[in-house]
């Protein structure tokens, strides 16, 4: 296993330059995330071997005659007269081929992720975005005002996840614009300049609710990090 990175050195210095630059002006603290993939969906992968062997056994059951021909016919014509037991042997090994091969052609990723509905990589992203969020964001300020932007990849998805005091503040669509700018540049093939420009959009909100003070520490990394 080896991991994959989709910013360039040259992306994590423009992310670092302008989440450095946004904080300039606010007491919020932004922390930058950029995922390969949020979850494997072995459950959708279970789903999908599950769901072609039903459907199979359902049509083995349902055209017995059809496929009992077409057994024959692989044995050189000769007709057979098979027992209770042997049918059902043969219908449990093609279904089980039929559950094997499903999710070994789902093994390929992209395969996988195009046969998970939206909804489920959707509330994926969400729920990682949420965790990563809760381990090195949420509550680590002085003023609870530390935000999240996470970017996952291969599911082309983002989330941004704020502090209780921004998240009092400032509405969940206020950030549409910041996310606009991300994924507009990550579907040109330039997901640092993409975050570079979300975190410019986030740090012009966060100067207006929280204009940056006397004292500010910076309290959390300004870097980009890659996970």
């Amino acid at each position: 296993m080896y991991k994959i990175s989709h910013m360039t050195a040259a992306d994590h210095a423009l992310v670092t330059a302008a989440v450095a630059d946004a904080e300039q002006h606010t007491s919020g603290e932004i922390v930058t995330i950029v995922n390969d993939l949020s979850d494997h969906y072995e459950d959708v992968r279970m789903a999908w071997a599950s769901a072609v062997a039903f459907i199979a056994l359902a049509t083995y059951a349902t055209f017995p005659d059809f496929y009992m021909s077409l057994i024959n016919g692989l044995l050189g014509g000769w007709g057979h007269e098979y027992t209770t037991g042997e049918f059902t042997a043969l219908l449990l090994t093609a279904v089980a081929l039929k559950w094997i091969g499903t999710w070994f052609i789902l093994k390929w990723i992209p395969l996988r992720l195009a046969l998970t509905p939206k909804a489920i990589k959707l509330a994926r992203v969400r729920r990682r975005a949420i965790s990563l969020f809760k381990v090195g964001t949420e509550s680590k300020t002085l003023g609870r005002t530390g935000i999240l932007l996470y970017l996952s990849m291969k599911e082309h998805r983002a989330e941004i996840v704020a502090d209780e005091a921004i998240a009092s503040k400032v509405a969940p669509e206020v950030w549409g614009d910041a996310m606009v700018a991300l994924l507009n540049h990550v579907k040109a093939g330039n997901p640092g300049a993409g975050v570079a420009a979300a975190v410019a959009q986030m740090g012009v909100v966060l100067a207006e609710h929280f204009p940056k003070g006397s004292e500010n520490p910076n309290e959390l990394p300004d870097r980009l990090i890659e996970l």
